[in-house]
């Protein structure tokens, strides 16, 4: 039941953006379009109106500022719905005046690469006119959460109205070089294909599925190596030296350790598919620690099957390897889901929080718990030395609890 109730705060805290959906705006203070959609990351929208009689599109962007000192943009790739080859409109505060400023550049691989710095220079499709605005007029000023109107007027290609739209943010601008964007789940998401003449999305499924295919790997994941495999080691290392429980210990101790095992083999699972539907998006050290993690708790599993009698010789070794394999399973798994919360965009985020809460409450209990372990060994063995003084008898009891 506590399980469950666990369960369920997570995955409301998880899903808070895909239970209550935003809604796009059609209008702004000078300008009003006839179609808006909501894009699938950063809290971004576009609006547009599309003049199919001379292939001309008039679109605003609303983005969002993630530092004073930060830049928003949004542009047309060609060829693809990727980031590399984008004609991008990127706006952000002028170094000298502070007023906001929006100017023309093309992200090609040497910038995607950091060899040199992103600058400024005409784009090479029909840009008609382009503006930048912030919301609340000439009056307001770039701040972290401003938002910002980013307009534009595109003559398209007769007889092509599907458009490969990519947009960003970033927290630095070196002059007017702005510099590479965060390299969370969504900044590395933030593509789409749109038919502007209908208003469908060309993979807007699979976005959808990427999106909740992320979640449900972070939750899983959070609950198994995050929550159960260390509850388990924390059961293996108390409760076994409880004489009036028996061997009941080990049962609890092996039944939750392989419902972790078995459920971060899922979530383990679904991170591979989730690399095989993103393309081109890497967290090298999520995936290292992921994988180091599941080959420890994967070498768990397989020495129950090799588990040697009290009575044999060997019972010592595999002992130690028990414990080195299981405590740094355990270790790797924890760093790892707090990996994965950077790598969601949830590293100030009341998930996170929630999740260090239950961590800090294992913590504690693991405190106490060591420390009465030390009371009562401390106990034991003040009366062991009594008794060879001989100032106890030999028939005392201790606490229930033997080393």
């Amino acid at each position: 039941m506590n399980l469950f109730i666990t369960i369920t705060i997570i995955v409301f805290i998880f899903f808070p953006n895909n239970a209550v959906s935003s809604h796009c705006n059609t209008q702004t203070p000078t300008k009003t379009f006839q179609k808006c959609m909501t894009l699938p990351s950063q809290q971004a929208s576009i609006a547009w109106t599309f003049h199919p009689h001379n292939a001309t599109l008039d679109l605003v962007f609303f983005g969002n500022f993630i530092s004073p000192s930060g830049w928003v943009g949004w542009g047309i790739n060609p060829a693809s719905s990727e980031m590399t080859g984008t004609r991008a409109l990127i706006a952000f505060p002028d170094p000298n005046s502070g007023q906001i400023v929006l100017l023309p550049y093309v992200i090609d691989p040497t910038v995607k690469l950091q060899r040199t710095p992103l600058l400024s220079r005409p784009l090479d499709i029909h840009l008609l006119s382009s503006s930048a605005t912030l919301y609340g007029g000439k009056l307001a000023t770039v701040h972290s959460g401003a938002a910002v109107q980013i307009f534009a007027t595109l003559k398209l290609a007769p007889n092509r109205t599907r458009i490969h739209h990519v947009w960003n943010r970033g927290l630095y601008v070196q002059g007017y070089s702005p510099t590479i964007h965060p390299t969370n789940a969504d900044d590395l998401s933030s593509t789409a294909t749109i038919d502007v003449e209908s208003g469908s999305t060309a993979g807007g499924q699979r976005n959808g599925v990427v999106v909740t295919l992320r979640t449900f790997h972070g939750i899983i994941n959070a609950i198994a190596w995050g929550i159960l495999l260390p509850t388990g080691a924390v059961t293996a290392r108390y409760l076994r030296h409880i004489q009036s429980i028996g061997p009941t210990w080990f049962y609890v101790h092996m039944g939750i350790q392989l419902s972790g095992f078995v459920l971060g083999t899922v979530g383990f699972a679904v991170g591979i598919r989730l690399g095989d539907l993103s393309p081109g998006v890497q967290y090298g050290l999520h995936r290292k620690l992921g994988f180091a993690a599941f080959l420890l708790g994967a070498l768990q599993t397989l020495a129950l099957l090799f588990r040697p009698k009290t009575t044999n010789k060997f019972r010592k070794y595999w002992k130690s390897y028990h414990h080195f394999v299981g405590y740094a399973c355990v270790v790797l798994g924890v760093i790892n889901v707090f990996q994965g919360f950077e790598v969601m965009g949830q590293g100030r985020s009341y998930a996170k929080l929630g999740y260090c809460l239950c961590l800090a409450t294992l913590i504690g209990a693991c405190i106490s718990l060591e420390v009465n372990s030390w009371v009562v060994f401390c106990r034991k063995a003040k009366e062991e030395k009594m008794r060879r003084e001989g100032l106890i008898g030999g028939s005392d009891k201790g606490s229930g609890i033997h080393n």
